[in-house]
């Protein structure tokens, strides 16, 4: 079984990768070893998963706090009782709304088990999650590397992380898809680290909030 990130082994990756890379010897330099931005496995974190895809995280923030103050817990159980017309009703989408509704029944029925998931082989479990409506590959390379801690993940999608690679790296614009593989190939296996250093990175150019960042699903 993989052994999740931890602060100790973090900090250990960011040194590593700050030897082996230049340019994030610099950010490490400037920034330190990034946050360990750790969220708890299970249903809430899948839903604000969801809620975080294509809006900021300031928003996705705002709209999960509705979400639990309306249910009193993030529960798949309380989501159904809700339904979608009761998700709608506190401002999801339609398309959102959907998704959690949907996620709820497959926990709640059984189908999906959520504890299972991080003692399952990774091409395994990511094949269960992603059978999910809803649950793309960000959504779950996010829960793979921010709820399981795995250390050698990097979630392709991620708008932030394309744009802190093209001011990084030096780019004439935001890294593609390819591009973003071809240049963490080098940084394996500490990948996870290396998104954390970026996203540290991006936020601090901004003078933005620590929060974790929004997709393109």
């Amino acid at each position: 079984m993989i052994t999740p990130l931890t602060p100790d082994s973090l900090k250990l990756g960011a040194e590593r990768l700050a030897t082996i890379d230049p340019d994030l010897g610099r950010l490490h330099q400037r920034l330190g070893p990034p946050p360990l931005w750790e969220r708890e496995p299970g249903f809430a974190t899948l839903i604000k998963i969801i809620l975080e895809q294509q809006v900021s995280l300031k928003a996705a923030h705002t709209m999960y706090q509705r979400l639990h103050d309306y249910l009193g817990e993030t529960s798949p159980s309380l989501v159904i009782k809700a339904g979608e017309a009761g998700l709608k009703s506190i401002g999801l989408t339609r398309q959102k709304a959907g998704y959690c509704y949907g996620l709820a029944e497959k926990i709640h029925s059984g189908e999906l088990c959520l504890d299972q998931i991080e003692t399952l082989r990774d091409n395994q479990g990511r094949k269960a999650l992603l059978a999910v409506t809803g649950l793309g590959p960000w959504s779950v390379d996010i829960y793979y590397l921010m709820a399981l801690r795995r250390p050698d993940v990097w979630p392709q999608g991620d708008l932030a992380l394309a744009v802190a690679l093209q001011e990084v790296k030096g780019l004439s614009a935001p890294a593609t898809r390819e591009e973003q593989k071809t240049l963490t190939q080098l940084w394996s296996p500490w990948r996870s680290v290396a998104a954390r250093m970026l996203w540290l990175h991006y936020l601090d150019a901004r003078g933005d909030n620590p929060f974790l960042t929004n997709a393109s699903e």
